[in-house]
């Protein structure tokens, strides 16, 4: 059955990627940017900035007066951000945390009222296999994203008297342009992370653009959406990748600590 799907930060990526995907399979299909400007896009393009709550609400009012329903949030919208923890600048950690974690939280808000109502609608969020451990220099991101994986089982719960569904998907490391709008918290010369922080910026940006092709998070989606029954974590990504998330279960935490070490040389 067709449904009306609203996917945040499609402009480019894996939103946007998933966006033609679910277009191309009957739904109707709702974009977001900052700034949409015409495009040859299979979907519409729609104004929403997840720092921005009137924005948030004028875009759902939009889709809502248009189709008289939202059954799917895709909440994909985010950025990226690296560096040391004792470099980085706090204005720039809380940046991402407002795009992240709360730009995520106020889509969720404006959407919940309408889903309630039609007694029926499905949450995807968007998070990380990163946010299921701490990164060396993308602790911030980790934490960004581990916050929104919590913060989605508590959702869960709270919404089941409603027939609302809220699940996460974890995407491992995919060929896109992230590392193009990531903040880079820059290598200081004579900093004492200087040479350990280059080294490890070049190799996220290597597991980048060496990474799986963005269909594996669409279709993995586009499942998702089409369960009756959906789980409430899912990853996607390289076994490794994936993997590691096991490990560190069962691993006691120095083991583990010094596997994720020697894998960054560090």
């Amino acid at each position: 059955m067709s449904k009306v799907i609203l996917i945040t930060g499609a402009s480019s990526g894996i939103g946007a990627i998933t966006a033609r995907y679910l277009t191309a399979q009957g739904h109707r299909v709702y974009g977001t940017s900052r700034n949409p400007k015409k495009t040859d896009q299979e979907f519409e393009l729609i104004r929403l900035d997840v720092h921005d709550t009137k924005s948030i609400e004028e875009a759902i009012k939009k889709i809502i007066g248009r189709e008289g329903r939202l059954d799917v949030l895709v909440n994909n919208a985010g950025m990226g951000i690296t560096g040391p923890i004792e470099e980085i600048p706090t204005d720039e950690m809380r940046r991402v945390f407002e795009t992240n974690f709360f730009g995520a939280i106020e889509v969720i808000k404006a959407v919940l009222p309408q889903m309630r109502k039609q007694n029926s609608g499905l949450i995807v969020n968007v998070t990380s296999i990163a946010g299921y451990m701490g990164l060396p220099f993308r602790g911030v991101y980790s934490s960004t994203k581990g916050a929104l994986e919590l913060i989605t089982e508590a959702l869960s719960m709270e919404t089941k008297p409603f027939n609302i569904k809220v699940t996460n998907v974890a995407p491992g490391d995919f060929a896109t342009n992230i590392a193009s709008g990531r903040y880079h918290s820059p290598v200081i010369k004579n900093s004492p992370y200087a040479e350990t922080y280059q080294r490890n910026l070049d190799l996220m940006n290597e597991h980048v653009d060496s990474g799986k092709d963005p269909i594996m998070m669409a279709k993995a989606i586009g499942r998702i959406i089409e369960s009756s029954n959906p789980k409430i974590h899912y990853k996607v990504g390289e076994f490794m990748q994936k993997f590691s998330i096991v490990l560190k279960r069962v691993l006691p935490d120095k083991m583990y600590e010094k596997l994720i070490m020697n894998h960054y040389k560090l």
